[in-house]
């Protein structure tokens, strides 16, 4: 069951891998709630339900635009007779082309760099944002979250973001720098949304980690040395802050990684490997989460690796505020916290390889 405070949702799974919630249903049940209109950027499409989800919409006259990463479509190098059914990305093609079919708004990503993007808006009023992609191995076989947060001010903010999108004005093609949007309370919880690579949300999870006082945990794909967020981390943890968290095996082992520098400074690392578990076993660790004082959560698309700041198109979605003294708006924060640590913990319990 997801843990729901007022008008903020927060899903963690998938449950094929013992997860509390059922990804796919979340997705498809938030586009099956949409009345006028449903803006989807998203990296990659490969799942029919959603794109069933997605064309029953067009079909009660819902207004919907689509972005996709473009490199999902293409073969990277050609077929040799490009006009018979095949290739690596076939399924993708064909869920394009249903949805073509449909009359559906679709375009392609303008960056060369990668559109790593996964949110909706729904009807100008609710958002759905997260580390999954909307494909069967994130709804299936990837560790992953969602979060819903239903509230006009947030959705303008990634209608505004959107509506950049369409023109290309991100990554290397960015033409200016937007203000960061402003923050919102949502269900007496600090909502804030910030977008790469105007709004740099490396600094901003540095900012936060700097305000520790207790204990940062965390479970990403992808994690880079040249990113910032791991100095600042070691930071923390010379302070006496409990530091934690899970990384992706295969993405950890890197010469670019994070690791040698997170493990020298003391910091409990776990490594969650592709194989040799039991099963169900994960195919990735997919999640970008970050649980801080057990009151703050950083989540959204973003890994922190140096392009997804510079040049990629992502965003982060905190939850709560570590200078609140609100008791009511703590306790709540608390709450949606507790469910992401309780994430966090069962993947280093059940899948985690300690780093020694």
């Amino acid at each position: 069951m997801p843990q729901v405070i007022g008008n903020i949702e927060l899903y963690m799974g998938p449950h094929q891998l013992a997860g509390p919630d059922n990804l796919l249903d979340v997705i498809v049940n938030f586009i099956d709630g949409a009345e006028k209109r449903l803006l989807i950027a998203v990296q990659e499409l490969d799942s029919q339900p959603i794109a069933e989800a997605i064309i029953r919409a067009k079909q009660r006259k819902v207004q919907i635009k689509l972005v996709l990463e473009a490199g999902y479509l293409l073969e990277k190098l050609a077929l040799a007779d490009p006009f018979a059914a095949g290739g690596a990305n076939e399924v993708n093609r064909i869920l394009h082309d249903a949805i073509l079919r449909a009359a559906i708004n679709v375009n392609s990503d303008y960056n060369e760099e990668i559109f790593h993007q996964k949110f909706m808006v729904r009807d100008g009023k609710s958002i759905l944002t997260g580390s999954t992609n909307f494909t069967v191995t994130d709804t299936s076989t990837n560790l992953n979250h969602i979060v819903i947060v239903h509230n006009q001010t947030v959705a303008k903010q990634y209608i505004d973001e959107y509506d950049e999108i369409q023109q290309g004005h991100f990554g290397r093609l960015n033409e200016g720098h937007d203000p960061k949007p402003k923050e919102v309370m949502v269900s007496d919880v600090r909502v804030k949304i910030l977008f790469a690579p105007d709004h740099n949300p490396e600094m901003e999870i540095m900012k936060q980690i700097a305000k520790a006082k207790k204990r940062v945990d965390f479970a990403i794909f992808t994690f880079a040395a040249s990113s910032g967020i791991d100095d600042q981390l070691v930071f923390a943890q010379n302070a006496g802050i409990a530091v934690r968290g899970s990384l992706f095996k295969s993405q950890a082992n890197q010469e670019w990684s994070a690791t040698d520098v997170l493990r020298e400074a003391g910091v409990a690392l776990y490594f969650v490997p592709r194989s040799g578990l039991p099963q169900p076993a994960p195919r990735k660790l997919h999640h970008k989460l970050m649980v801080i004082d057990e009151q703050l959560i950083i989540a959204g698309s973003f890994n922190y690796t140096g392009p997804a700041t510079q040049l990629n198109d992502e965003n982060i979605i905190i939850l709560g505020d570590l200078d609140s003294t609100d008791q009511q708006s703590v306790s709540r924060q608390k709450v949606l916290a507790g469910y992401a640590l309780a994430e966090i913990e069962r993947i280093i319990a059940a899948f985690g390889q300690k780093v020694i």
